[in-house]
């Protein structure tokens, strides 16, 4: 069973844990085991518990990338978008990839769902039928219809609208007032999670039909001048052959801190006290010192090296618009090798902790505007500087002038304090190199 698992957005919303480069499936806030996991390796773990020959892509952009392999690992399927173009060029791509580079074939069907919902058991067997009433119905698209809790203006809606010769026809509404979704619950209607299946022949006709191929080399080289368009609009919207699957099982959409609080299993993480007379109060922390919060109602805290926000619930939904105005250097970020975080920020230098993972390596590199010193703290390594490989260890320090080619390899977890000194110390300044053998 192949399923497409689409992770976009930015996630602002979830600010300060969230921004630009950490949207919000990435954010480590449920309880699992002995530590905590995030939205995506939530969904991807239940997938491989549910259904354990399911062959999962996951469908992203180049920015995602390196946080995904730091939490799943680096045998997750990729399908890389160059840039972004809304939903349906991003599935088109994917589904290209499954057919030209995985060489599935296109009578096989696929299930196409977020890679962020909080769901249950139950959502994994309606996934099942989904891909099953795709593979052996005659509907050209199976969707997922979520049976709505309360009349929502955050989701478009699936209306069934009658039909004949035992074809239901629907209609899709998006995000509509409250009072008008209460009308479409009265006619039936169900909440449209963008969850659906199909053959990939069907969406490989509706990738020609649109972006004028379907042929995953050419989509992939002409991604940035495709078409911006949703595949509701393109697709679902004008189909005739559909079939709707009713889901009344746990959903949650947690793209709020008001939503994703009700989903947390704890009222804290991380170092945090709530005074006895606190109620309905939830604080995350991901910074080192200790957050108290005493006396207060209906509120949400949370802190990183981003920033701290403290919100009443009801309110933390309409972040966005302030967020947009803040503009801050990146500050955390995970990596493929590892991880990130910024300390200090001056007008010449920049401070850094970073961590690698056992057995990982940086790209083989060099700047032209800054020098950088290495003080390791914690683990055992090697760096290669200009080709010389040498060891290191707790206590040693590297050195290396702009123009120096230069990596540091983890045999253990590796911790080290980055100094970068330089007039101009900035993202873009950064060549890499092939590997040295």
């Amino acid at each position: 069973m192949h399923m497409i698992l689409l992770s976009g957005g930015s996630g602002k919303r979830l600010w300060p844990l969230s921004n630009d480069t950490r949207s919000k499936q990435f954010i480590k806030i449920f309880r699992h085991e002995d530590g905590y996991e995030s939205m995506v390796q939530r969904v991807y773990r239940q997938i491989l518990t549910a259904i354990p020959d399911a062959q999962v892509t996951i469908a992203t952009s180049k920015s995602q990338v390196s946080a995904i392999h730091n939490q799943l690992g680096f045998d997750v399927g990729l399908s890389i978008e160059p840039c972004r173009r809304d939903t349906f060029p991003a599935i088109a791509l994917a589904t290209a990839y499954l057919h030209d580079v995985l060489h599935v074939d296109e009578n096989e069907a696929v299930v196409v769902c977020p890679v962020d919902p909080f769901v249950d058991e139950s959502y994994f067997v309606c996934l099942k039928r989904l891909w099953e009433r795709a593979q052996e119905g005659d509907s050209r698209l199976v969707l997922m219809g979520i049976e709505p809790t309360y009349p929502s203006a955050k989701y478009g809606y699936i209306i069934p609208e009658g039909g004949g010769e035992g074809k239901e026809r629907y209609a899709f509404r998006e995000k509509p007032s409250e009072e008008v979704a209460k009308s479409y619950i009265a006619q039936g209607a169900l909440w449209n999670g963008g969850v659906f299946a199909y053959k990939l022949r069907y969406v490989l006709e509706k990738s020609r039909e649109l972006l004028g191929t379907a042929e995953y080399a050419e989509l992939f080289a002409r991604y940035e001048t495709l078409r911006r368009i949703s595949f509701d609009y393109a697709v679902a919207e004008r189909e005739q052959s559909i079939e709707v699957l009713r889901y009344a099982g746990l959903w949650k959409d947690l793209g709020t801190w008001n939503t994703l609080t009700e989903a947390m299993e704890e009222q804290t993480v991380g170092e945090v006290m709530l005074s006895d007379n606190c109620r309905n109060v939830h604080a995350v922390n991901e910074l080192g010192v200790p957050i108290l919060v005493m006396g207060c109602s209906d509120l949400v805290v949370a802190a990183s090296p981003s920033g701290i926000l403290v919100s009443d619930k009801g309110q933390s939904s309409y972040i966005k618009p302030l967020v947009d105005a803040i503009d801050q250097q990146v500050m955390f970020a995970e990596k493929s090798w590892g991880s990130f975080l910024v300390l200090d920020v001056e007008e010449n230098s920049m401070t850094i902790k970073v961590t690698l993972n056992p057995g990982h390596r940086m790209n083989y590199h060099s700047h032209e505007k800054r020098d950088e010193v290495w003080t390791v703290i914690a683990g055992q390594g090697r760096t290669i500087v200009d080709g010389m490989e040498q060891p290191i260890r707790a206590g040693d320090v590297v050195t290396m002038e702009a123009g120096c080619r230069h990596t540091v390899i983890a045999d253990t977890e590796l911790q080290m304090i980055e100094v970068q000194l330089g007039t101009e110390i900035n993202v873009a300044d950064k060549r890499k190199y092939e590997f040295p053998e």
